[in-house]
């Protein structure tokens, strides 16, 4: 029979003053040495809580960009609708009513189809600054809105004119005047004769008649002034109404700027030698006075008949004009 051998006992271990070793790495193969180590993981940091007013702040910065692009884009869009070509598709002439609002001139526009968004109209109106005047306006063809809003910024109304011949009594001028259906109000009272100055005027609508009157006698006495104070010495008037009366009876006597001169000379003469004028026209004036026109032709007695107008009758010049003398006569 055989025996196994029992180990023998590990031996005690002796109770030393060095220091424990640490515990030895296991080798390790040449192809596993030569491989890199991964690094070990960071030490977890903790997590800190963003401030409350650091918070709020990097919020406010970041909706006041979104914020202003968006209000760039939506001043670009603004300005680009504004300044689109408008519907209307000729020259028209409008008229804003005195005393209008935006909204009031913005409707009107639209009713006259200058313009189609009444609403994109009066915001560009009120953020442009600019006044807005009620009046007479010619909108071009596919005015935009930018446009239409410096048409009536600008206040150049349309231009109305009204024509005077030379030679209409002051009671054919009113007449005219009260004819013309774009000026307002009436005349206080017929002009004296020879006061006002035939010419053509321009104005506004709304202008009103007597406006025009009072242009008429202020243009008058201006030109009236400038030729007196160049007047011949030969001329046998004493005044300047007396150069009017003389004059109104050459512009009666011929309407052509080449016989003027002839004519005058001929008055001039009659009255350098004390001789009667003999003018038919006075005689119709001493007539029909203001009306201007008799509408037939003089009559033998009417020659004869002595009125303070007939030159056939009385000597030197009639009492005052018989028409208003344009500027050629008075010259």
């Amino acid at each position: 029979m055989f025996f196994r051998k029992r180990p023998d006992p590990a031996p005690t271990p002796v109770p030393s003053d060095e220091p424990a070793l640490p515990n030895r790495l296991s080798p390790r193969s040449p192809s596993e040495a030569i491989k890199p180590t991964a690094a070990p993981p960071p030490p977890d940091r903790p997590v800190r809580e963003r401030g409350g007013l650091l918070a709020r702040i990097s919020g406010l910065l970041t909706a006041s960009v979104v914020l202003a692009i968006a209000v760039m884009i939506g001043v670009t869009l603004f300005e680009r609708q504004t300044k689109e070509p408008g519907p209307l598709p000729a020259d028209k002439v409008v008229v804003i009513p005195p005393r209008s609002g935006t909204t009031e001139i913005a409707e009107a526009l639209s009713r006259e189809g200058v313009i189609t968004h009444t609403a994109l109209f009066e915001w560009a109106a009120r953020f442009s600054g600019k006044a807005l005047k009620a009046g007479e306006y010619t909108f071009k063809a596919h005015a935009s809105i930018g446009e239409a809003i410096d048409t009536l910024a600008s206040g150049r109304q349309v231009q109305h004119a009204i024509t005077f011949p030379e030679g209409l009594t002051s009671e054919q001028i009113v007449m005219r005047l009260n004819d013309n259906d774009v000026l307002t109000g009436d005349i206080n009272e017929i002009p004296p004769e020879g006061s006002l100055l035939p010419d053509t005027y321009k104005f506004e609508r709304g202008a009103t008649r007597q406006q025009i009157v009072n242009l008429m006698r202020a243009k008058q006495r201006e030109v009236l002034n400038q030729i007196w104070l160049r007047r011949s010495a030969e001329i046998p008037v004493k005044t300047p109404a007396e150069m009017v009366t003389l004059a109104s009876i050459v512009e009666k006597e011929t309407g052509r700027a080449d016989e003027r001169p002839r004519v005058a000379g001929v008055f001039v003469n009659r009255l350098n030698k004390r001789m009667k004028l003999q003018s038919d026209p006075t005689i119709v004036y001493g007539l029909v006075g203001g009306r201007g026109t008799l509408g037939r032709g003089i009559q033998r007695a009417e020659i004869e008949r002595a009125t303070p107008y007939n030159t056939y009758v009385i000597e030197g010049l009639p009492p005052g004009p018989i028409a208003n003398p344009g500027r050629a006569a008075l010259e």
